[in-house]
């Protein structure tokens, strides 16, 4: 063990007892016509509670993903009853869907907000009162890690991607006025095309399940490293190419199934589907949307809901359904929880200043701090001034 002189030790200490910080963290219910998990697991709670912090959580947040409150009571949580007790204790905020116009209202200044935010597709009135009443909101989907991945969204990403197949096959089915087709075809009868536009965590989940079930698979991307990643991994059994319109238009006349899988950080997604390739679709024939949660990548579709998740335009089904883990809300709730909590209790334990300065990935997740917009995307769609976070920071002398 290495020894310091008397004077570092002491200087250590003090160290550790400034950035000593207890928190109040909240986790809110969710409106279960729309949204079935809950920010945080039980086991989470109980680490944020060994850490000497209080969590207070609404009743029955965790029921839609099979979590009771006897379970978070169990671990030392605070249950309360209703959604303007969670808003008025706590100092952490945690949350799933997006701020409704309804709830900032209930906000605290100063509080630090954790939630898929996705600012750019949402009215300008919400990152107004978040600026208005100096919230610390940090969008889940826009947290990094060390390589610039994307370790909360990744979770999510990972389970839609997969959950787009099964979707897929469901709405395929006569019953539900589809093409009345199988995936993976039977002796004599070709399998169901697919078509994936995007190669990234979204699109390489669609992929391994397309071709589990037997399908026929298409990779379009912009990305030719990307493309030839997907192709070495699955031992070259998709057909890739460059995601231009022409080649688009081509694949989709073709296409039984088509999932969309467009990702720009921060940003509206571009609508690389015109309303013109649409309709030289297949009748019968499925759009699984999974990029509507940033706008959407097809022109004809808009979001629905989990009670009336499909509509239909030139006799082709859309299915665009923002938060489509929420389907399987037990095992999302858990993927959240293992990207989330690092984030929580480093902010729990370090206090918000310290804990953006040092963690820069963190940082990048970051869109509102005292009054100012701190994430550039953002501040360009709604004409507003951004402000860097680590200048910000260090006028202030965190350290």
């Amino acid at each position: 063990m290495k020894k310091y002189p008397l004077k570092e030790r002491l200087r250590q200490l003090a160290h550790k007892l400034t950035f000593q910080v207890i928190m109040n963290i909240g986790i809110l219910k969710e409106d279960t016509r729309y949204e079935r998990r809950v920010a945080l697991t039980p086991a989470a709670v109980l680490s944020l509670v060994e850490n000497e912090h209080s969590v207070y959580i609404e009743q029955n947040a965790g029921f839609a993903a099979r979590f009771k409150d006897e379970e978070y009571e169990k671990v030392g949580a605070r249950i309360v009853y209703t959604s303007d007790e969670v808003f008025g204790r706590s100092e952490i905020l945690l949350k799933i869907s997006p701020l409704a116009e309804m709830e900032c209202s209930k906000l605290s200044e100063g509080q630090v907000l954790f939630s898929f935010l996705h600012l750019a597709i949402s009215r300008n009135t919400i990152l107004k009162s978040l600026l208005e009443k100096g919230i610390c909101s940090i969008g889940y989907e826009l947290i990094e890690d060390e390589k610039g991945n994307l370790p909360v969204l990744q979770e999510m990403s990972e389970i839609a991607g997969m959950m787009s197949i099964q979707i897929a096959a469901r709405y395929l089915e006569s019953t539900n006025n589809g093409r009345g087709i199988v995936l993976g075809g039977i002796t004599g009868i070709p399998p169901a095309t697919v078509v994936v536009l995007g190669a990234g965590t979204v699109g390489s989940a669609a992929v391994r399940m397309a071709i589990g079930a037997g399908a026929e698979v298409i990779v379009l991307d912009k990305d030719l490293n990307r493309l030839r990643i997907l192709e070495n991994r699955f031992n070259y059994r998709i057909t890739t190419g460059i995601a231009n319109y022409y080649n688009i238009k081509k694949a989709l006349q073709f296409a039984d199934v088509v999932v969309g899988a467009v990702l720009l950080k921060g940003e509206r997604a571009p609508h690389l589907i015109t309303e013109d390739i649409v309709k030289q679709m297949k009748a019968g024939s499925i759009i699984v949307d999974v990029s509507i949660d940033q706008g959407g990548c097809v022109a004809t579709s808009h979001p629905t809901t989990f009670e009336n998740p499909t509509f239909i335009v030139h006799d082709v089904i859309h299915y665009c359904v923002p938060n489509i883990p929420a389907s399987v809300a037990r095992t999302a709730t858990y993927g959240l929880t293992n990207a989330l909590l690092p984030y929580v209790l480093e902010i729990a334990e370090k206090g918000i200043d310290r804990a953006l300065h040092e963690n820069i990935g963190l940082s990048r997740g970051l869109c509102t701090f005292n009054e100012l917009c701190t994430n550039e995307a953002i501040a360009r769609r709604f004409d507003v001034q951004h402000f860097d976070i680590h200048s910000l920071l260090n006028k202030e002398n965190v350290l």
